[in-house]
């Protein structure tokens, strides 16, 4: 960054914020945090364990700018059940850094809810215990609720709710019937990971892919997408405060 963009930075940073205020925010904006890999071999990385760690720095520092927003739930895509099929050592290396963020921000003086969103089944017994006892110890904290999403798949998490939600009729002795009649739109969000939570009104996708990749596909359906070519190590603020300015211009629709 020139000399004269580091003055500039703070005076257009400061502009962005002032543009969204009384302007509609979103409650709840989910983060895919993409190009950490990407990001270390374009800076030169051979390791690209670099990457990975910068962007596990980068989601502590996210949170903090919704302090002065609106927004009320955050949820970031770690790791997907496609990321599990890549090398035993990339994999370990996600395991180790990911662990560490949720005890980071378990620890850290954000004040977050955390929740793990996921088919944590898929992960190693010591992972997702470490992962749970550090997000149980925020349950009480008034902040942002965090959603981890990790080893997530948004088919498997539909599978997930429906299969949940049989199960739940037929103990309950219904018929087959009774059970096929059960399963409509809003018992299947019932049994959703982020059940409880409003839908994601805001998705934001870093380093220039323009798709979902099974992301949260039940409850983004009516959200509004927001697409940046910026890899998440080098995500900024000003580039978050655009996202949001984004946002405020649209106008929403439902059904179309």
């Amino acid at each position: 960054m020139s000399f004269l963009s580091q003055l500039l930075y703070p005076v257009y940073e400061a502009r962005l914020a002032r543009a969204i205020k009384g302007k509609p925010q979103p409650r709840h904006v989910a983060i895919m945090a993409d190009g950490n890999r990407r990001w270390a071999r374009e800076a030169g990385f051979t390791d690209i364990s670099h990457g990975h760690r910068q962007g596990a720095k980068k989601i502590s520092e996210m949170i903090s700018w919704c302090k002065d927003t609106d927004i009320e739930v955050v949820t970031i895509y770690l790791l997907s059940t496609e990321n599990l099929k890549r090398s035993t050592q990339e994999v370990q290396l996600l395991f180790d850094i990911i662990s560490d963020v949720v005890k980071h921000l378990s620890e850290g003086d954000l004040d977050c809810q955390i929740r793990l969103v996921g088919h944590l089944d898929l992960l190693p017994a010591e992972v997702t215990e470490k992962m749970r006892a550090a997000a149980q110890a925020t349950e009480d904290n008034k902040g942002v609720i965090v959603n981890i999403a990790v080893g997530y798949g948004g088919r498997q998490e539909i599978v997930d709710a429906v299969q949940n939600l049989i199960r739940d009729e037929a103990q309950k002795g219904h018929s087959t019937e009774e059970i096929a009649d059960s399963v409509t739109a809003d018992a299947i969000t019932s049994h959703l990971y982020t059940k409880g939570l409003p839908d994601p009104d805001l998705v934001i996708r870093t380093s220039g892919e323009q798709r979902l990749s099974g992301f949260l596909l039940w409850q983004a359906a009516y959200s509004e997408i927001w697409f940046t070519d910026t890899y998440w190590p080098a995500f900024r603020r000003v580039d978050f405060l655009r996202a949001l300015r984004d946002y405020s211009q649209r106008s929403r629709r439902f059904g179309k």
